[in-house]
């Protein structure tokens, strides 16, 4: 028997949230992010989902040749661009979109024969301080591209650092990327997830979400739910032990967690090494057989323990809900002291994965 624990993906949810993304900017295409093997899903259970999205973006050469592999025949976006003039010459024979955001790309472009030419997203910074030229610089880069015969369009491109957290917004940034941009009669792509569902003024003709296409909000204010979104993933595992304790008894490495009254907990078949947090401490939700419970302990490698103090019926083979449908991914990791982005990207390889159509 397989050890009982499973990462199912629900690919209605992908699509669903897609449409959601569509419908929150109407006027504007919009850009599957599949990067990080499509945050953690499967970049093939996300074509799966999506056949007839717009475009895909990513973030490196392998992915990017996977999604042709797998049937795409959408635009697909390197959201870093190449690394090399050999991918750059890969570039256009796959077809590739890809952002340039430095001297060094701009140059191969300049300098590189290719079989055809490539549609250039030219990354501008504003602010964020990560990848791209000074957004002032966006009109004499623009007279560069245009004297190149390998360039066979551009899109100005930006990334909003606080799109996020509504104290510092956007504005900003997005009056840096105006006024840079003012005059140039081009198609431009900002909104990540926050700004495509919190400012409708930056959606222009592409937007590209990527933690909302998976059921996770962008905003530590509002939950998915409350945002139309539906988790895309569920983790779950079965207790696999029941530990009676009295009043001192310790739980786990570490004797992190003491009983100050007699307990029953449950030791369950999740632990680090399945992608679990283990910096989670006592007190994170989980849901036993569908019922509220919490996390007891120190996360060990292979295994974690949950409180059945108060859920009589609940013992070995119970289904114990880690994320998912009923428990949401971003309750758990804020209980955890990080983002939702980072437990479904660290689900492990040992975990299975089924995927429900």
């Amino acid at each position: 028997m397989t050890r009982p624990i499973r990462a199912v993906i629900h690919t209605a949810a992908l699509a669903a949230n897609y449409a959601h993304a569509k419908a929150c900017a109407p006027a504007s295409k919009v850009f599957a992010v599949v990067k990080a093997n499509a945050y953690g899903h499967g970049i093939a259970n996300m074509v799966a989902a999506l056949p007839n999205a717009d475009a895909f973006a990513t973030l490196e050469m392998p992915s990017a040749r996977s999604l042709r592999a797998l049937g795409v025949t959408q635009p697909i976006l390197l959201l870093e661009g190449v690394f090399s003039v050999a991918e750059l010459q890969l570039c256009a024979e796959q077809r590739f979109w890809l952002a340039v955001h430095d001297e060094r790309g701009l140059a191969w472009l300049e300098t590189t024969a290719l079989v055809c030419p490539v549609h250039v997203f030219l990354k501008l910074n504003t602010g964020m301080n990560r990848l791209g030229f000074p957004a002032e610089q966006a009109p004499a880069l623009l007279a560069r591209m245009n004297q190149c015969s390998n360039v066979a369009s551009v899109t100005l491109m930006a990334h909003f650092a606080s799109a996020d957290d509504p104290e510092q917004g956007v504005a900003a940034q997005y009056a840096r990327f105006e006024t840079a941009c003012a005059g140039l009669d081009l198609a431009k792509t900002l909104a990540n997830s926050a700004a495509l569902l919190a400012y409708p003024e930056t959606h222009h003709q592409w937007v590209r979400p990527g933690i909302s296409l998976y059921g996770s909000s962008p905003f530590s204010t509002q939950s998915a739910t409350e945002l139309g979104l539906q988790a895309a993933m569920t983790l779950t595992a079965e207790v696999i032990s029941v530990q009676n304790l009295q009043a001192g008894d310790a739980v786990g490495y570490g004797a992190s967690f003491i009983a100050d009254r007699a307990m029953r907990i449950g030791t369950v078949a999740c632990g680090y090494a399945d992608g679990y947090p283990r910096h989670a401490p006592t007190g994170t939700p989980v849901l036993v057989d569908g019922m509220a419970s919490r996390l007891i302990g120190r996360i060990s490698m292979d295994m974690l323990a949950v409180d059945l103090s108060e859920l009589p019926k609940a013992g070995v083979g119970s289904q114990v809900e880690l994320w998912g449908k009923n428990l949401s991914i971003d309750d758990v990791a804020k209980a955890a002291g990080t983002i939702g982005y980072e437990l479904m990207c660290a689900v492990a390889a040992r975990v299975p994965v089924f995927v429900e159509y």
